[in-house]
């Protein structure tokens, strides 16, 4: 700036002890000594306190808010989180604060932004991988049929029902995918009714009965005595379902998948436990992600949408609660969240509440 404080305080000063002389030469008697003394006196206290005044309490914040809004005109927002925010008192400073807060306001969005963008490639980008497999698996059935191998039975319904399987995969991934995005919308709406969770439980057991038998695996339900929660019965059902499909997917053979429940003040709290080879610390913040696998290589052999894990998230939090891991690696994983206690009285009557 053109204009410094100690330009003006100068000014400033010559004019004060300028007047303060002249009018001290009013008076009787004052000597041409005295009024040397006052002009330097004044001149030297009006300029220091001018020059402290205006350096510290204007100009020193009006160079900032310029710096502000020149970092701001360039796009640079480090300065972002630098300062103590305190309420001040100089307007001045007020101001200068308030444009810390715009910027810092901009910047978190820039980095939602960047976030969501990033979010975004990623999710195209595993959505047409997950996509691409099955169609192209169906493609390639169907072409072989239609290249001549139709007139063999037995080659035709192998390759029919290969292609099948394809597309039901395909389906359950589409499914999946409007489920989620049906509940980031809140387009759907928890049904509560009070229930035995236990039945859901044996429910859930019975659909992967067979599928255990194959590894060898026992389904434990640790205590079966009727134990009432209120919660979305058809979506816990579909949470327990992921959760046991996934234990039973990823335990040894031979191995066990225990639930089991512990009651709390507000509440029960569900666990899945498995026997398999465990999560690894740096990946249990991500398994909640789409189409996060921990295992790349071998994920395909496992089958599945890579969802599962997401919609138990998103399921569990429209209950306003929270999903928990604990896993050791070559020992298992528990995976546990809590529900409001149930009322027996009620689930007799059959009594339901929307929410």
């Amino acid at each position: 700036m053109l204009v410094n404080a100690r330009g003006v305080a100068l000014l400033l000063g010559i004019s004060i002890s300028i007047v303060t002389t002249a009018f001290l030469s009013l008076v009787e008697g004052v000597t041409p000594t005295a009024l040397i003394v006052a002009l330097v006196i004044s001149f030297s206290s009006s300029y220091i306190l001018i020059n402290i005044s205006l350096e510290f309490m204007i100009f020193r914040e009006i160079n900032k808010i310029y710096n502000v809004l020149d970092k701001l005109k360039r796009k640079d927002l480090s300065f972002v989180g630098e300062r103590d925010r305190k309420r001040a008192v100089n307007p001045l400073k007020q101001i200068n604060e308030e444009i810390f807060e715009y910027a810092a306001n901009k910047q978190k969005e820039i980095n939602d932004l960047k976030k969501m963008e990033e979010f975004r490639r990623e999710f195209v980008a595993n959505v047409s991988h997950e996509l691409k497999t099955p169609i192209f698996a169906a493609q390639g059935f169907v072409h072989t049929l239609l290249d001549g191998a139709m007139e063999n039975k037995k080659v035709r319904y192998k390759f029919l029902k290969k292609a099948g399987k394809s597309l039901d995969g395909l389906d359950m991934l589409v499914q999946d995918l409007l489920t989620l995005s049906q509940m980031e919308t809140g387009d759907i709406k928890m049904n509560y009714e009070h229930y035995d969770i236990c039945h859901i439980v044996r429910e859930v057991f019975d659909q992967f009965e067979s599928e255990a038998e194959k590894k060898g695996i026992d389904l434990i339900l640790t205590d079966g005595s009727p134990t009432y929660v209120f919660a979305d019965k058809q979506r816990i059902y579909q949470v327990m379902v992921n959760l046991v499909s996934n234990a039973i997917k990823y335990t040894k053979h031979e191995g066990a998948v225990e639930v089991y429940f512990k009651k709390a003040v507000d509440g029960i709290v569900i666990h899945v436990k498995d026997h398999g080879r465990g999560i690894p610390a740096e990946d249990i913040d991500r398994i909640f992600e789409r189409f996060y696998r921990v295992e790349k290589s071998r994920s395909k052999n496992k089958g599945g949408t890579g969802l599962g894990l997401a919609i138990v998230k998103h399921i569990i939090e429209l209950h306003h609660s929270k999903v928990k891991v604990q896993s050791e690696v070559d020992l298992g994983s528990v995976f546990s969240f809590k529900l409001p206690k149930g009322d027996r009285t009620k689930a007799d009557s059959g009594e339901e509440e929307v929410a």
